[in-house]
């Protein structure tokens, strides 16, 4: 399919990319890597009446180093925070999850802001967010805000970025000497959309787990922290009933759909066998 018409200009500011806002409003969308809006615009999913490119305006794709959290610009290509050595030292959880995210083209345009904007449920990059206790940075023309991932997501494809807002920067706090981590996700192929994921970090300390964050995806109509799990893990070491309890805590936090993938009940089956492989890895 073809998509639809639209109308196209390139921001040179922030400045402007609001005043096109007000003048367009919801005929707008913003364009930044465009890996998920080309494929809604050909399969004529959304209809905008103007595409407002992002793409050159200066200093929002850079990574930095700020006191104890590392600050990703929105614009940043997947590719590039794959590749930044700050990244794999203060975020590794990051690093383990970008490349099971697509194929390497499509890494190279994505940009790490566009994900969390677009809120897919079965990616990798909000449930990240989630288990790193991120937060995002949203500007408007009144100003500047900063969310936490917890209360961005709100459901299907659905945020609590305001339509006169753009994301601008991610602020994940750089990992702790005594965290580990984990990710993994179960998908057809390398590079699909997953059936199942997670992505973990916490407080390992003399075998016990503490302050842990599970988080997943393909889970529920957005990223989702199993508390109930959590809450079960909390100053308890790895063992076998332990382990069985929280794989029966998840029908309790998780809310998997019926997809082309399988049955709801087949991805809970997987988010059991991802958990207890993720805590295994955590607590080695």
């Amino acid at each position: 399919m073809k998509s639809p018409p639209f109308s196209y200009i390139r921001a040179e500011s922030l400045e402007q990319a609001f005043d096109l806002i007000d003048q367009y409003g919801e005929e707008a969308r913003i364009l930044a890597g465009g890996q998920s809006l080309m494929a809604t615009l050909n399969m004529r999913l959304s209809t905008p009446k103007i595409l407002i490119d992002i793409n050159k305006i200066g200093g929002m794709d850079q990574i930095k180093l700020d006191n104890d959290k590392i600050v990703v610009g929105a614009l940043a290509r997947h590719t590039k925070v794959a590749n930044s050595s700050d990244i794999k030292k203060y975020a590794p959880l990051v690093s383990k999850a970008l490349p099971h995210i697509a194929h390497q083209a499509i890494r190279n345009r994505g940009t790490f802001g566009g994900s969390i904007a677009f809120a897919d449920p079965a990616a990798e990059l909000p449930a990240v967010s989630l288990a790193l206790e991120a937060s995002f940075v949203l500007q408007s023309r009144n100003g500047i805000r900063t969310l936490p991932a917890k209360d961005f997501f709100l459901g299907l494809f659905d945020t609590a970025l305001k339509k006169d807002e753009i994301i601008i920067a991610i602020e994940i706090p750089i990992i702790k000497d005594d965290e580990n981590y984990s990710f993994m996700e179960l998908s057809r192929r390398q590079g699909d959309y997953a059936i199942i994921g997670i992505a973990a970090q916490g407080n390992i300390k003399s075998g016990i787990f503490s302050n842990m964050r599970l988080a997943y995806f393909g889970a529920g109509d957005r990223p989702l922290i199993a508390q109930n799990a959590i809450n079960i893990l909390e100053g308890e070491r790895h063992t076998a009933e332990v382990i069985k309890a929280v794989e029966e805590s998840l029908s309790l936090d998780l809310d998997p759909m019926d997809d082309l993938n399988g049955p709801a009940s087949m991805k809970m089956h997987l988010a059991r066998v991802i958990t207890s492989r993720t805590l295994a890895e955590i607590s080695a």
